[in-house]
């Protein structure tokens, strides 16, 4: 199944793993370490960043190495700053008329 960026973040759990992989490189019990689930319910939520192309998975020996991709997530990143924008630009002229209108008064 395809994922998205979006299901990598719809989850709290997941966004921890992402700040705590972000910059880092840690095996799957290291990670599991940071958390008060199972080490299956991690290892799931590792699969799913995964698929949505937030992780990379590099193998040392036997230890599977994690850490947070950036990319997906800047691709994301942009997409929300345009939804920024517009509503900034609205939010500013709503300012405008409001302070015209007390003026007004």
């Amino acid at each position: 199944m395809q994922r998205d960026v979006f299901q990598a973040v719809a989850d709290p759990t997941r966004r921890e793993i992402i700040d705590l992989l972000a910059g880092q490189y840690l095996s799957v019990n290291e990670i599991a370490g940071n958390f008060a689930i199972s080490r299956p319910a991690i290892s799931k939520h590792l699969k799913i960043l995964d698929e949505c192309g937030v992780l990379t998975i590099k193998e040392k020996g036997r230890k599977r190495l994690c850490r947070t991709d950036v990319r997906k997530l800047k691709e994301l990143a942009e997409w929300v700053n345009q939804y920024r924008v517009f509503w900034n630009s609205k939010l500013d002229a709503l300012e405008a008329s409001l302070l015209k209108e007390d003026k007004t008064k």
